[in-house]
């Protein structure tokens, strides 16, 4: 098991475990990125963070101001890992274990991060979050090509860092 550690906010230090596998943390230089395209959205935000991977990313909106985060995680034992994450920081959040297709709620988000494997990218999968999208929220999405078109979204930016691209939408 690795460790990554979070890089702001009041929980800045603290290590996060990871479950290592097809997981993969997000580089730093995209990770600043991303949090740089977003900070003015995530005072009191509520944060849905799918493909949680270790949980970091909506871990780390918390410790930058988010309110609450939601994560969804397929594969089990990371799904684990972020439960344990969750409870070595003393956080409460909801995790939901399964497919970000089969993922249901009643509440809208501020703030989608969708962070998905490269190597099995479906856009369709990440249009299927649109609608959990507070009106004026947005997703932040994380992708290996060109910026997929998402109905109901508008692209405000998209960026490259390597191989990696950024690429944020809003909901209007």
């Amino acid at each position: 098991m690795n460790a990554v550690k979070i890089t702001s906010g009041n929980l800045r230090g603290r290590t996060l475990l990871t479950p290592g596998g097809n997981t993969h943390p997000m580089g730093a230089r995209e990770k600043l990125a991303l949090f740089n395209m977003i900070s003015s959205y995530l005072k009191d935000a509520t944060v849905l963070d799918a493909y949680a991977g270790s949980g970091a990313l909506g871990i780390e909106t918390i410790s930058r101001g988010a309110s609450t985060v939601t994560f969804i995680e397929k594969n089990a034992k990371a799904a684990q890992i972020i439960r344990q994450n969750l409870v070595n920081l003393d956080l409460k959040a909801e995790v939901f274990q399964g497919a970000v297709e089969n993922f249901q709620s009643g509440i809208q988000f501020d703030i989608i991060l969708a962070d998905p494997p490269y190597d099995n990218f479906i856009p369709e999968e990440i249009k299927k979050l649109a609608p959990f999208l507070k009106d004026d929220g947005v997703l932040v999405l994380s992708h290996p090509n060109q910026a997929p078109e998402i109905t109901g979204l508008s692209l405000l930016k998209s960026n490259q860092y390597a191989a990696a691209h950024l690429s944020l939408y809003i909901k209007h």
